[in-house]
């Protein structure tokens, strides 16, 4: 019997290597997606729908928390140093919150797979919070298959979004000072 594992899923595409990954190494995770600082709104909905399609297609398991904060996380990102740091607090918390009331003892996250993220503020936050909620962080560095989640999101038809997912990574991916 596999060890159940809670997921926190940022986004389709990255939970295609990642629950694969997690299969190959034993575990039965329950996919629990919470991103609600995305932005636009079209863009959370598309990725949502895309999880979702995804989700069916592999059997996963996923808990949707379905809720869009926008205004909230820019009045907050506007008074803290490094915006990344709260949205990674608010969606691990959440995570781990959500592996403890379940009964859950392991949680991680699809985060874990970009070479965009910063692994080790991503694992020392949830450390803590592991440990603030009574479960455990499993850390894995599954950057070594970031391209494969390329080939899978075509085989499979995946959304594949351009930007991390907050109204400043959006405005650093697209905003330009002077015409090229």
């Amino acid at each position: 019997m596999n060890m159940e594992m809670l997921l926190h899923i940022c986004c389709a595409p990255c939970a295609t290597y990642t629950v694969q990954a997690l299969r190959d190494e034993g575990f039965d995770p329950l996919g629990y997606f919470y991103n609600p600082y995305i932005h636009p709104f079209t863009e959370y909905r598309r990725r949502l729908e895309t999880l979702q399609q995804y989700a069916g297609a592999v059997e996963l398991e996923v808990v949707y928390r379905d809720e869009y904060l926008l205004e909230e996380f820019v009045k907050q990102a506007l008074e803290v140093e490094d915006r990344c740091h709260l949205c990674y607090t608010t969606r691990l918390e959440a995570a781990a919150r959500q592996a403890s009331d379940r009964g859950i003892s392991l949680f991680t996250t699809t985060l874990l797979i970009s070479p965009y993220q910063k692994h080790e503020m991503i694992k020392d936050i949830a450390v803590g919070l592991a440990s603030d909620y009574g479960v455990e962080f499993h850390y894995r560095d599954y950057r070594p298959g970031y391209k494969e989640t390329y080939q899978m999101c075509r085989d499979m038809g995946l959304y594949r979004q351009p930007y991390c997912g907050c109204i400043f990574s959006e405005k650093e991916r697209y905003f330009r000072t002077s015409v090229d």
